[in-house]
């Protein structure tokens, strides 16, 4: 059975609607995720080089202070938990 030209046409117009949709989704999420590691990647320069400035033990590297940093809160928080309870 063949179509009629006005379902032919509906199809084809959906068609574009949905193309233009996804491009208008992709350019916002490209966007957003381009803001996103910006912002993200600002903010590490900012962490090392404050951790590095004023957090290092001398001779340490910035990957070892902020594991050292790490293990530090986490023990105080374990050591909270263990104070409460």
């Amino acid at each position: 059975m063949a179509k009629s030209k006005l379902v032919e046409v509906n199809e084809k117009i959906a068609e574009n609607v949905v193309g233009g949709y996804k491009k208008i989704v992709e350019g916002v999420v490209g966007g957003y995720k381009k803001i996103e590691d910006g912002a993200v990647g600002g903010f590490n320069k900012i962490a090392d080089k404050f951790v590095d400035n004023f957090l290092t033990k001398e001779g340490e590297s910035v990957e070892d202070a902020k594991e050292r940093l790490a293990a530090e809160q986490k023990a105080r928080e374990e050591a909270g938990k263990a104070g409460i309870e």
